[in-house]
This record gives C-alpha cells, structure tokens and sequence, in this order.
C-alpha cells in the first residue's frame, strides 16, 4: 500500500488530518509527522483537541490527504488512530516540538495511524485508483 512514492511524499509534504464526529467534520494540517519502518503513520500532538475528540467518537477512523503542490501528486489514505502518551515514538516528537518551539510547546502524546487504504489523488488517468 505504501510504495515508495507515497512514502516519499509524506515524508516530504504537510498533511492534512480528516476526521468527523456527530456530522460536524474537522480537517487541520500537521508539520509534526512522518512514517515508520513498519508502514505506520504518526502525527505528534501539540494542538489536536478536537481531532482527537473526532477519533474517540468514530473508533479511530481518519483520513489524511498530502500532495506535492508543484506537480500535484497527492494521496487520500484512510486509516484507523490509536493514541500514545508515552513511548519512543512520543519522546521523539517531544524532543522535536521543544526544540522548535524553544520550550514553549510540546507534543502531549502521537497519533499511531494503521493505513487501510491509499487512493491516488494526482489529476489523471491513475485518478480515484487504490493502491
């Protein structure tokens, strides 16, 4: 599902999380991010309250949509979120939210994300295809 082109992508590129709960839907971007060996997205939390609260509501479900605004190459990928509060995972987004916010921030836990789909958004031919 994650070749390495989509991989490439999300590691390079902001990403917009997408969640809904009682028919109100919630979209924000995250800087703090990036793609685990094992092919697991994860998302540091800083200011996630209301995604967060979407999570609970729907069992994990979320998407995320990430593109390359020069040649428009993106991907939806839907998937299901656990939260962290502790581990390496979080430690290491909490390194990086202090260090770029000189100690005036941190990460309070990480969005574990299991992908269940990737679904090509580049205008085109491939358009709406599911890897």
């Amino acid at each position: 599902m994650l070749n390495e082109n989509v991989v490439k992508l999300l590691k390079e590129n902001i990403w917009d999380l997408a969640t809904c709960s009682d028919g109100k839907p919630n979209v924000v971007p995250v800087a703090f991010k990036d793609v685990t060996d094992e092919g697991k997205l994860v998302v540091g939390d800083v200011f996630l309250e209301t995604t967060l609260n979407s999570i609970k509501a729907n069992n994990g479900k979320i998407a995320i949509s990430a593109y390359d605004a020069n040649n428009l190459e993106g991907y939806q990928i839907k998937g299901t979120a656990e939260y962290a509060t502790e581990g390496a995972v979080v430690d290491t987004f909490k390194a990086m939210v202090e260090k770029m916010f000189q100690g005036a921030a941190t990460a309070k836990g990480a969005l574990i994300i299991s992908v269940d789909q990737v679904i090509v958004t580049t205008p085109g031919a491939e358009n709406k295809k599911v890897l």
